[in-house]
């Protein structure tokens, strides 16, 4: 299967930069369907994507800016938010503009199309691909997982750990792992990210009874506090007066019981939130295919599972 990548990773490849170096290579990569990249610069008047190739100009059309335009399932907002940013396309013909300049006519949307016949649809449930993430929402993220293609990192798929929006984990731009939980009708994807970060157990082997260690408070409910020590792993510790969510704390780890899956922790100090990145996530699997993932001890009554 053919491997296709987000948006802005072929930018900086010298295979690239080869192409867009002369118009000549450009013409050489015409008709041949290999995808380059460059730097949009407009969204103009009769809503074509305006791209600089060096000693000519690029212009996306409107229809072929991507998949779905001529559809109406794709919206504009989509093709005025890539001003600026890294854009796919193939050369598919050259023109001149009013002026006689020459103009090289290019194709997102063919791009995206070879996208998803040769990669996106030979994807099945459990595959793990790479994307990028574009934007965020209250629910979750959406990320590229292939030529601009989107799907969707719902919330409560990031992590075990709960948290109340995806920018509390990820930042616009981070790159990501991710398993492919379903998909629809449409042959739109819907993605997990939790499985990949380890089990109960692979998280809980970091830490030993005795250490004081530093978390993050997730949850202040009546009758304890949820502190995070890793994105799948959280204890729970007795009230203590002024403790907020999202705040650093400082914990002391008083037991590790992976028969009930619990760890009980006392808060030592709490810090005031800061404004931080997310911090990288440390993987367990980073490729290939998962069947299942069994998140919970096999001590544990409690059976905490993923079936792809």
């Amino acid at each position: 299967m053919d491997i296709f990548l987000s948006e802005g990773s072929l930018i900086n490849t010298k295979e690239n930069a080869g192409h867009l170096s002369s118009e000549a290579a450009l013409k050489s990569a015409c008709g041949s369907g290999i995808i380059l990249e460059q730097h949009a610069s407009l969204f103009d008047k009769n809503k074509n994507l305006i791209v600089p190739l060096g000693p000519i100009k690029g212009v996306i059309p409107y229809y072929e800016c991507a998949v779905g335009l001529r559809e109406g399932i794709t919206r504009d907002i989509s093709i005025i938010s890539r001003v600026g940013k890294p854009v796919c396309f193939v050369v598919t013909g050259f023109s001149t503009d009013d002026n006689g300049g020459a103009v090289a006519l290019l194709s997102r949307r063919a791009a995206q199309q070879k996208c998803l016949e040769k990669y996106i649809s030979k994807l099945v449930p459990g595959d793990i691909i790479d994307c990028t993430v574009t934007h965020l929402e209250k629910f979750g993220c959406f990320v590229d997982i292939g030529c601009g293609m989107s799907a969707l990192l719902p919330i409560d798929s990031i992590s075990v750990s709960r948290i109340n929006h995806p920018g509390d984990r990820i930042k616009t731009g981070m790159k990501l792992h991710c398993a492919v939980k379903s998909i629809d009708d449409t042959g739109r994807l819907l993605l997990t990210h939790k499985e990949l970060l380890g089990s109960w157990q692979h998280n809980a082997a970091k830490f030993s009874p005795g250490e004081t260690v530093i978390g993050t408070v997730r949850s202040v409910e009546d009758y304890g506090v949820f502190v995070e020590l890793t994105p799948n792993l959280a204890g729970l510790a007795d009230i203590v007066d002024g403790v907020e969510i999202s705040q650093k704390a400082s914990v002391f780890i008083k037991s590790i019981i992976p028969e009930r899956m619990k760890i009980k922790l006392v808060i030592i100090d709490a810090f005031p939130p800061q404004k931080t990145d997310p911090e990288p996530f440390d993987y367990y699997i980073t490729e290939g295919h998962i069947d299942k993932f069994l998140y919970s001890p096999d001590s544990c009554e409690r059976v905490i599972e993923t079936v792809f």
